[in-house]
């Protein structure tokens, strides 16, 4: 840790934006304010747009410095197009993202490149992400070229202290990348990002594309990286056993929308929002002792609807067991039902009915009680069922047999 601390990094003029002073615990470092992101659709011979990709539709959220924020959901909701616009890979179409107090949404070139110091990603694939046609010693090496920092003990050696600080041997200083298994490649990947010694690191699903066996060493790598050096993550993943290892608060996405937030433990105990309900119980229980059981898993109908043209109303409205007609026609709003968890639905689980005048079920959701095996009547959804308990865990009956009726196998990315 102490070779970290030897980085001199070069005063900067007030033209090119002075480097922050290092954030308390707990200060907010990134602020998230109506971030879009919509890809244009263009056809015809005069490439004119005739429609765009809602990849991210207006998200609100903000990171804490030293805290770990996870971000999940299904594959195609626009959680790594999100990862890539808070570090400014992509330009937004609209909203406004904030870096220790600092508007970046729209920073030029030349404006981004000192703040690239202070915000590293770690990519998806390991062997896509690094240079075949370099050495390792200047893939690690080149953002102190690019920044023009000159560690105080020299450039090799800082760079071999990076990678046995990663886990690596200082020999592999002059290897190639496809001298290494993926595991490998993905540490110096992680060495290259923390090169700079960054305020925030957003890695984009940073163990999706290893070995089941080689992902925990990953995962605990970051984990210990976290607490040597002090660094404040955004970590987005589909595998939910993975982030509720590594994260402090919990965001849910679908279709490029956030339905819900909150911290670790009220997400995992009592999820408000009924797709987090559904993702929950498709999470694998590796139990012997439940082999031939009744499975918990909510089943959704139908697949995921198009980016290009999204419901209107709650985007969830159309695979959900509770919607009604406020679900089809108004937006839910983000709200925070308890201290720590906010959710976007009209009908949360355990919390209060946010419309409880509005009972008459859409047909979709009457299908889907059908399929789900509920006892509730199929023409009203009660805010409160009788037995006090929230209305999804009366309807998480189907069984094992059912698990090939519906897409609700692919809840699991």
């Amino acid at each position: 840790m102490s070779e970290d601390k030897d980085v001199t990094i070069p005063a900067q003029s007030a033209g090119t934006g002075v480097l922050s002073k290092d954030p308390a615990p707990g200060e907010t470092i990134l602020k998230v304010t109506g971030l879009q992101k919509h890809f244009p659709i263009k056809k015809g011979l005069l490439q004119r747009q005739v429609g765009s990709v809602k990849a991210v539709d207006g998200i609100d959220f903000d990171v804490r410095s030293g805290e770990t924020l996870g971000v999940v959901g299904e594959s195609g909701c626009g959680k790594s197009t999100m990862g890539r616009l808070i570090t400014r890979l992509l330009e937004p179409t609209a909203g406004q993202v904030e870096f220790q107090g600092r508007d970046i949404s729209h920073l030029g070139v030349r404006g981004m490149r000192p703040m690239r110091r202070d915000v590293q990603m770690i990519f998806q694939d390991p062997y896509s992400s690094l240079n075949p046609r370099h050495t390792i010693g200047t893939i690690v090496s080149a953002p102190f070229k690019l920044q023009d920092v000159t560690p105080a003990e020299g450039l090799k050696q800082k760079v071999q202290g990076l990678l046995e600080l990663v886990g690596l041997s200082p020999e592999h200083y002059n290897r190639y990348p496809h001298e290494f298994s993926g595991g490998q490649r993905q540490r110096i990947g992680i060495a290259r990002a923390l090169a700079l010694n960054p305020k925030l690191v957003v890695a984009d699903e940073p163990v999706s594309a290893l070995d089941v066996s080689i992902q925990a060493q990953v995962v605990n790598l970051l984990d210990d990286l976290q607490d040597e050096l002090g660094l404040t993550y955004v970590i987005i993943a589909h595998d939910l056993s993975v982030i509720r290892h590594v994260s402090d608060r919990i965001a849910v996405m679908y279709l490029g929308k956030i339905v819900e937030l909150a911290d670790r433990t009220s997400l995992y105990s009592a999820p408000m929002h009924p797709y987090t309900t559904a993702l929950m119980s498709a999470v694998p229980v590796p139990d012997p002792r439940r082999r031939g059981a009744k499975s918990e898993r909510i089943l959704l109908r139908g697949d995921v609807p198009s980016p290009i043209s999204p419901p209107t109303g709650c985007r969830f409205h159309t695979r959900c067991w509770k919607a009604t007609k406020i679900c089809a026609a108004v937006e839910p709003p983000m709200l925070m039902m308890k201290p720590g968890q906010q959710v976007a639905c009209h009908h949360p689980e355990n919390a209060p009915d946010q419309a409880p005048d509005d009972t008459e079920l859409l047909s979709v959701a009457r299908e889907a009680v059908e399929l789900l095996g509920s006892d509730v009547r199929p023409d009203s959804v009660p805010a409160e069922p009788a037995s006090g308990k929230p209305l999804g865990k009366d309807l998480k009956k189907d069984s094992a047999a059912d698990s090939g009726k519906d897409s609700g196998k692919d809840l699991k990315d």
